[in-house]
């Protein structure tokens, strides 16, 4: 997974709008630097809603969750087996993407550490102080536990164990966090020691596999490789320092969308591949499907069949994101009075949507509704709870760092939207 490019449109700008002077079908227009790409901003809103989704449905889907319902429903396996090999790579993508509009505001990797540190580390500990505790009660709840909220976190939670069968400390859905934070901070030290070269590095690369279909076979050669190498060596078991398997997949998406916001001569690139992008992903969700079905719970495939499932939840992640990435260039590049907000609520909204979705379920499962309301309720009051965090949230100055946001509103003025040549 990794970078592209191609010559790009000149702009000049006419009554404060830019104007492309070339008019090739099979080339974007660059983004001018500084200007906001309004489709990267739909696209992980639109990521974020999904995460949501799957974390409810996971109440009732057949896999092993924290809270359950009393009856499955095999019903969720197809769309969700669809979903699961490139939702978190989605993310880390369009994180690095953000991360190198971050990064070039930033005036160097100095700056641009401590900006991260702030709204990546200070969540991540509040959460884990304030919100993963909620989680992890009801977890040991749910194996016997009997003492209330308040005593288990004075006297339990802070813990190096186990505790009724759950080991603690535990960051629970904030893994990502860590994770995006131990990648952000990597690349801004080796940025610090040879930045120039590095992203001078990063650009040649970009070149190099805008060429011909190498921005679309290239990296899935190389990401099903690296997965296939750790498979029967290092346990697929979530953790900084030991999910090697995810690390293989998430750093060079996570690069991919760093490179790419710095590196507008790829989108054309993107253009030419999408389509086949479709068609791999198409292909790849075969095996995906077929050893979710007939593979079912704690049942475990044979090495080969093992091995066929990995790589292709490599490439169909590859392949879908580059269709993504391109929808939201293509149709997605524009501004709406709602775009703004929904880009600032994403964080406070993945922050407490996890234990919100958790809460709700244990209260209302002994009350036997039907799987309809059920969901109703579960979605109803997971929103109704992450639009109060922040709505309330983004009012109390010393909150808002807590929860995600800046520390402070900062009044900016609208960007130019990527354009392109007409069709």
């Amino acid at each position: 997974m990794l970078r592209l490019a191609v010559p790009y449109v000149r702009l000049v700008s006419i009554d404060k709008a830019a104007v492309p002077l070339q008019h090739d079908p099979n080339f974007a227009a660059s983004i001018r630097p500084g200007a906001r790409h309004y489709g990267m901003d739909w696209l992980r809103i639109a990521a974020f809603a999904l995460l949501i989704l799957y974390h409810i449905a996971m109440v009732f889907a057949p896999w092993p969750w924290i809270i359950k319902t009393a009856h499955s429903y095999p019903a969720l396996i197809p769309p969700m087996a669809l979903l699961t090999p490139w939702r978190l790579p989605l993310l880390f993508a369009v994180s690095g993407y953000a991360s190198r509009k971050l990064y070039d505001r930033s005036g160097g990797a100095a700056p641009f550490a401590r900006s991260r540190a702030s709204r990546l580390l200070i969540p991540l500990a509040f959460g884990m102080a304030a919100i993963v505790p909620l989680e992890m009660w009801v977890r040991v709840a749910e194996h016997g536990y009997q003492q209330g909220y308040l005593h288990f976190w004075a006297l339990d939670y802070w813990r190096f164990g186990d505790l009724n069968g759950v080991t603690f400390p535990s960051w629970e859905h904030l893994w990502f966090l860590a994770y995006l934070a131990a990648y952000t901070f990597l690349l801004t030290a080796l940025l610090g020691w040879r930045g120039p070269q590095v992203l001078a590095g990063l650009d040649r690369l970009a070149n190099w596999l805008a060429r011909d279909r190498r921005l679309l076979w290239v990296p899935i050669v190389a990401l099903a490789t690296l997965r296939l190498s750790l498979l029967f060596v290092a346990p697929e078991h979530q953790g900084l320092v030991s999910d090697w398997g995810g690390h293989s997949q998430y750093v060079p998406e996570f690069l991919f969308g760093f490179m790419l916001a710095g590196a507008p001569q790829l989108w054309p690139a993107l253009a030419r591949a999408w389509k086949p992008a479709l068609l791999v992903a198409a292909l790849a969700a075969v095996p995906v499907l077929a050893v979710e079905i007939n593979f079912p719970g704690a049942a475990v495939p044979s090495h080969a069949v093992m091995a066929l499932d990995r790589a292709a939840r490599s490439t169909m992640a590859w392949a879908t994101i580059l269709a993504l990435f391109h929808i939201a260039d293509t149709w997605w590049n524009h501004d709406h009075p709602w775009r703004k907000p929904l880009a600032e609520a994403v964080f406070p909204f993945y922050i407490v949507h996890h234990p919100a979705i958790v809460l709700i379920a244990w209260v209302t499962m002994p009350l036997g509704l039907a799987p309809g309301v059920q969901f109703a309720l579960l979605l109803g009051g997971t929103v109704a709870t992450c639009l109060a965090t922040y709505l309330i949230g983004r009012r109390i100055g010393w909150l808002r760092p807590l929860i995600g946001l800046s520390p402070k509103p900062v009044a900016i003025a609208p960007a130019a939207a990527q354009y392109r040549p007409a069709r």
